[in-house]
């Protein structure tokens, strides 16, 4: 049984206890979260086997034709100057594609990182947020009770 399944399972609270509103958007809540941080490995290793069959496709095909091909170009008797200036040239390509790849990588380290600094910010914020609303309910419940009291006496 996986640590989600057992997550759920320890998630249900007995019917005689007391709860709250509180309590119950908690809860759900955390269940919704819990779920979906299960299934994110999967999903990731999915989407990544996906890929990597995608790119050994693609590596399949130019490998698959080449013993075609080589027969077919070496026919066409094109020079060596010209065959080495096209590597040249599919070099450059290939490094300016490769550059761009490290450049994606980086730019979603980074995006990442910005992200998960924003969410720790308002984290903070909302601590700070929750506990001056904290204080300000026990003010507001001092006053009610102050005034209920002048209004007893």
């Amino acid at each position: 049984m996986s640590i989600c399944v057992l997550y759920v399972l320890s998630e249900n609270t007995s019917n005689d206890s007391e709860i709250s509103i509180c309590d119950i958007m908690k809860n759900r809540t955390s269940e919704i979260v819990k779920k979906i941080e299960c299934q994110l490995p999967l999903t990731v290793q999915q989407y990544s086997d996906l890929y990597t069959a995608y790119l050994h496709s693609i590596d399949d095909v130019f490998g698959t034709c080449y013993i075609s091909q080589k027969e077919f170009f070496d026919k066409l008797g094109i020079s060596q100057g010209a065959l080495r200036n096209f590597d040249k040239y599919l070099e450059s390509i290939s490094k300016s594609y490769q550059n761009w790849i490290d450049l994606s990588s980086k730019y979603g380290q980074d995006y990442v990182q910005t992200r998960l600094s924003m969410i720790k910010s308002s984290d903070q914020f909302i601590h700070m947020a929750m506990d001056s609303y904290a204080k300000m309910l026990v003010k507001f419940n001092e006053m009610c009770n102050s005034n209920t009291r002048k209004l007893v006496k």
